[in-house]
């Protein structure tokens, strides 16, 4: 393995994006590694970086395999208010493992924050802009490329990390936890746009709480908003890996699935093919995935993005492009299934007879 503060990328965030290029980000952190036995669920804190960080590495390799080239520090909710005196080993070990892998690869570090648990108790500004640069102190220490406030579902808070982000002269990406209704207090996706972008974010968008579709929908709205404005930024999506259509404003938190019984509906390879093309004909160029986004839902953008960027990730060569390698089956009807018309048409089935298709949210 390269050491942390190994091999750079070659051009920053902004130079990729303005250049046209495709940027993919990472997948799913906590919920993955819940699964896998070194996270715990209720306050999805990362203690792992500093517990268990090959698990963490481990992760982060397989997303730079299926294609990702940033590397997201594993630092939600790291803040010191939800982890008190572990929060500075935490973040410090979260950028050093994003740093080493993303050697391995021309992919960039991006430190991240999210909201605090301070704004939803006592909405007090200095307070919450304290915890802020306490993160970010190490984020510049440890040098990372650019810097991404989210998992915001409110823009008051959202817009105090931007503001705090930008002190540092890196790239500002924020992205809000928000449906089409906006957000809590009811500000649209369009003006939860405008504010992010007036207060100094290069790439706004949204990620978590809801679906590729929804998510998808929440970023044209933004899209539409900034243009009526007046206003231009970069836009970046990084949906859930679960079809959600059900959820109410607060997403799929609320639904009665959540946590522990959300796999009936994890989004398929090819729901996410066609995901990462809405997005890209949408004018999304940084696409990525938040929780239940696994490493072959990332190598999906990628695939499906392989003619704009030139490239497939190294994770391809064990994949047949729309079931090519099933053409050497024994099974007829199973060689049948190697055309892409065959997988974009099927409607899978869960194996769940007494299930509903459907959920009602608890809130």
């Amino acid at each position: 393995m390269a050491p942390a503060g190994g091999p750079r990328a070659d051009r920053g965030i902004l130079e990729r994006l303005e250049g046209g290029e495709v940027v993919i980000g990472d997948g799913s952190f906590l919920i993955t590694l819940e699964k896998r036995g070194y996270v715990k669920a209720g306050l999805w804190t990362p203690e792992a970086v500093v517990e268990h960080p090959d698990a963490v590495r481990q992760l982060h390799m397989e997303f730079l395999r299926a294609g990702s080239n940033v590397m997201q520090t594993f630092t939600f909710s790291a803040s010191e208010d939800n982890m008190e005196g572990k929060w500075e080993d935490v973040n410090a070990a979260a950028c050093d493992l994003a740093r080493e892998v993303a050697g391995k690869g021309n992919a960039l570090v991006a430190g991240s924050l999210c909201q605090t648990s301070v704004y939803r108790h006592h909405g007090d500004e200095a307070r919450v802009k304290k915890l802020f640069r306490l993160q970010l102190e190490v984020f510049v220490r440890k040098n990372v490329d650019f810097l991404i406030a989210e998992y915001f579902e409110h823009i008051e808070e959202a817009v105090w990390a931007v503001e705090v982000l930008k002190e540092t002269g890196k790239p500002v990406a924020a992205t809000m936890c928000i449906g089409p209704e906006g957000d809590v207090r009811g500000v649209t996706p369009g003006a939860c746009a405008v504010k992010l972008v007036e207060a100094g974010a290069s790439i706004v968008g949204v990620n978590c709480r809801f679906g590729p579709r929804v998510s998808l929908k929440t970023v044209r709205l933004m899209k539409e908003g900034l243009g009526a404005a007046g206003l231009k930024a970069h836009f970046m999506v990084q949906s859930l890996g679960f079809h959600t259509p059900d959820c109410g404003k607060g997403g799929f938190v609320d639904l009665p699935e959540y946590p522990f019984g959300l796999e009936p509906r994890v989004a398929t390879r090819w729901d996410i093919q066609k995901y990462a093309r809405e997005a890209y004909n949408l004018g999304v160029r940084y696409i990525g995935g938040c929780c239940g986004f696994e490493p072959y839902h990332i190598r999906a953008i990628a695939e499906e993005l392989a003619p704009e960027r030139g490239f497939l990730p190294p994770a391809s060569e064990k994949h047949g492009s729309w079931g090519s390698g099933l053409d050497m089956h024994t099974k007829p009807w199973i060689r049948a299934r190697t055309q892409r018309e065959y997988w974009e048409s099927l409607l899978p089935a869960s194996g769940r007879p007494f299930c509903p298709s459907l959920s009602k949210p608890d809130a």
